[in-house]
């Protein structure tokens, strides 16, 4: 497991706290939008900075930051995140997990052991044949769902976790309409307006996506199936 970045302070990453956020390299996924293409191939990054060392910093910032998030790349592909969580938790920090769902039995691992205390996870298209277009990979639709059912009885009060879509080009109004359908109404849904990777990546998703004020309105419509949906950033 590979540290490929670490942003040292974020008021936006994790909802409502002052944390770091740190990012694993490696994904199962291959989604042609992801602004972290770079870290896919875990074997082909740098290490931004060693596990023992990040742990070594995060100490130092005991009492300054609320928490940690834990992103990627994709961190449930990694044996060794419970260990890395552990360490987080002994340090007296919360953390929050951003994962894309397709591995709900380490995601239950996680939770059952009480090793996170807030979970992001990502919806990037109807749970059907079109998953696989933007995902970039083959997806096991069912996974997502039991990784729903996961975070559902881990917390019923739907108050420490939440859904995330980035509204590509491939995602339209009726995509957006049926993923709504799989999320219950006292659950948070994120939209998340596209925004092209500036690099040679970019070109992979072809298309015109949902502009912030469009995605305001598509909100407004989705809010009387899913009360809790809203649109995060501009």
């Amino acid at each position: 497991m590979k540290i490929a970045g670490l942003q040292k302070v974020s008021l936006l990453d994790y909802p409502g706290r002052i944390a770091a956020s740190v990012f694993l390299a490696g994904c199962n996924l291959d989604c042609g939008y992801c602004h972290n293409r770079w870290m896919i191939d875990a074997s082909a990054v740098a290490e931004a900075i060693s596990i023992p060392d990040f742990l070594r910093w995060l100490e130092t910032r005991v009492g300054l930051l609320d928490g940690v998030c834990v992103s990627g790349g994709e961190p449930t592909i990694h044996a060794e995140l419970p260990v890395l969580l552990r360490e987080i938790h002994a340090l007296g920090m919360l953390i929050k997990l951003d994962t894309n769902g397709t591995r709900p039995q380490v995601v239950r691992g996680v939770l059952d052991e009480g090793l996170a205390d807030f979970v992001a996870m990502d919806i990037k298209a109807p749970l059907d044949a079109r998953y696989d277009l933007v995902a970039g990979r083959a997806v096991n639709v069912a996974d997502l769902r039991e990784t729903m059912a996961v975070l559902r009885v881990w917390d019923p009060t739907a108050k420490q976790y939440e859904y995330r879509t980035t509204v590509e080009p491939h995602i339209d109004a009726l995509a957006l309409r049926e993923i709504a359908s799989e999320v219950w109404r006292c659950e948070c849904w994120a939209l998340q307006p596209y925004r092209p990777p500036q690099d040679e990546t970019a070109a992979q998703v072809q298309g015109v996506a949902f502009d912030f004020e469009q995605l305001q309105e598509i909100a407004r419509d989705l809010a009387g199936v899913v009360p809790g949906v809203f649109v995060r950033g501009e």
